[in-house]
């Protein structure tokens, strides 16, 4: 019987016409450094953030500044200078500094927006309209139609995302439910929209139309979905309205009644911001804008004066109601709030870009494709090394293009269609970067909604099973598509990582220690998470 992903007409398995070792090369003038030495750094950094983060319960910045040190000697202890790694560290730095603009004008936007009563007023509304039994679908429906429309996780939990937190807590669903529904929902509508920026990428690095990759991830992110849902709807039937519970609301409402002004007129602020999003208006000015008009909807409706607003805008709405569950929803957002989730970024950026441009990630990567054996061992390699990507990267951007890179070459190899790759690049690059405490991802999520990536982990149920979907697609052939453009697999030249063509922004690979350039120096210039 011939092989499920063998091409018509052909009379050998696939698995024997591909090639037995899938060659990988980072530099065509340096051979991949040894196995042993890429697992250093990686060894010492679970070591340290397990000392760190779970026994000492301390933030895991100091365990990434640590570990990069331990990247940068070993990359020098096969010959790549401080200035490559510097190069590297930088680079993978500047890919993400939009993003962190962004999270510093979300800090801001909450601040100014609870002290316009733009985020009372929703909180307020939402308590009204939703019970404690449908909100955590209802939270997840709403995330996933806000981000589809947009086709940004981070602007839907910057706005909604907060909002419906603090209906929520109001409703008394755990805070770490309502995060997973809102993390789910978000990245629903950021993994299918065309207007989203990891969409776009993976649909460029694997070589394969927008629609076309859109189309394909149907078979995996719908079942997701609707899984999730069922799960949400079946939490949501174990909370009821007792009379503790509606006592405790009805002096949340009341405190929030009596210290803002709640008027209709203040959901023009998010609905105009939403409405800038889908209008193609970039997110920066957007959220710029929407920031300004909270600023002036501060002073007409609450009265505020510059004074509260610039301390808002920098240190967040601090308010003492007398009520300490009001005042813990509502003493949140600022500028200030946000530079340590900033630095995390960087320092977690830094060791990935230190790995990346002296190879030592590159040959982790390969030490997985070297057992790839069929078509369900490719996908959980690649599955695999996304989500590793995603943990020492530390950015969902590098999780796509990385792997998307190395793996393309394999993919042809073994006849699958690029939508194949595409798809599961953001089965598991997209999808779980958000459940990384030092991801770019998930270190935003913290941030904005208030709870820890590893508290809301368990409630992430699309981010969860969306993968394994990936993973058993890839095993049965399910949904599985053959390519029909190679009539036979590529030599092992064409195997080779530096084969494929540019993928973010149109630069050639080139030698490390040459100044021309290199790929991840280039940044993806489209709309941002």
């Amino acid at each position: 019987m011939n092989h499920p992903s063998q091409k018509k007409g052909s009379s050998a398995p696939m698995a024997q016409q591909a090639p037995s070792r899938l060659r990988l090369a980072v530099d065509s003038n340096r051979p991949l450094p040894p196995l042993w030495l890429a697992l250093i750094p990686i060894v010492f950094l679970v070591a340290a953030l397990g000392l760190t983060v779970i026994w000492y319960h301390a933030p895991p910045h100091i365990a990434l500044v640590a570990a990069t040190a331990v990247a940068v000697l070993a990359a020098s202890s096969i010959g790549v200078s401080w200035k490559t790694s510097l190069a590297g560290i930088t680079s993978a730095i500047a890919m993400t500094l939009p993003a962190c603009l962004i999270l510093m004008l979300v800090g801001m936007l909450i601040g100014v927006w609870i002290l316009a009563g733009i985020v009372p007023t929703l909180v307020i509304y939402g308590l009204d309209l939703l019970s404690p039994r449908w909100f955590l679908p209802a939270a997840c429906i709403v995330s996933s139609v806000v981000s589809l429309a947009t086709g940004s996780s981070w602007s839907t939990a910057g706005t909604v995302g907060v909002a419906l937190m603090g209906i929520g807590s109001g409703l008394g669903v755990p805070p770490a439910m309502t995060a997973g529904a809102v993390i789910s929902g978000s990245y629903f509508g950021d993994k299918m929209s065309p207007l989203s920026d990891t969409t776009n990428l993976a649909a460029a690095v694997a070589g394969t139309d927008l629609f076309v990759h859109i189309k394909h991830m149907l078979y995996t992110t719908v079942p997701s979905l609707t899984a999730a849902l069922v799960i949400y709807t079946i939490l949501g039937w174990s909370f009821t309205s007792s009379s503790a519970a509606v006592g405790s609301l009805h002096i949340m409402t009341t405190t929030v009644q009596q210290t803002f002004l709640i008027q209709p007129i203040l959901l023009f602020v998010p609905a105009a911001v939403i409405a800038m999003v889908i209008a193609r208006i970039p997110a920066l000015p957007a959220l710029f804008l929407g920031t300004l008009l909270g600023a002036v909807f501060a002073w007409a409706y609450q009265g505020a004066g510059l004074s509260q607003i610039l301390d808002a805008l920098q240190f967040g709405y601090h308010g003492h109601t007398g009520h300490a569950s009001v005042d813990k929803l509502l003493n949140r957002g600022g500028l200030s709030s946000m530079m340590s989730t900033i630095a995390l970024i960087m320092f977690a950026l830094s060791f990935g870009g230190a790995m990346e441009r002296s190879g030592l990630l590159a040959r982790l990567t390969s030490a997985v494709l070297h057992l790839v054996r069929g078509r369900g061992s490719l996908v959980a390699a690649t599955v695999s090394s996304c989500i590793g990507v995603n943990i020492v990267a530390g950015d969902q951007y590098m999780s796509i293009v990385i792997p998307g890179r190395m793996y393309r070459p394999a993919f042809k190899a073994y006849h699958l269609a690029p939508k194949n790759l595409s798809r599961c690049l953001e089965d598991a690059g997209t999808l779980t970067s958000s459940l990384i405490p030092w991801n770019s991802g998930g270190a935003f999520m913290h941030a904005t909604l208030g709870i820890s990536p590893l508290a809301y982990l368990p409630y992430a149920y699309l981010n969860l099973i969306n993968p394994l979907l990936s993973l058993t697609y890839g095993f049965t052939g399910l949904t599985m598509t053959s390519s029909d453009d190679q009539e036979q697999p590529p030599s092992s030249d064409q195997m080779s990582y530096n084969s494929l063509p540019p993928t973010v922004s149109g630069g050639e690979t080139s030698d490390r220690d040459q100044n021309e350039g290199h790929p991840m120096d280039k940044t993806f210039d489209g709309p941002l998470p």
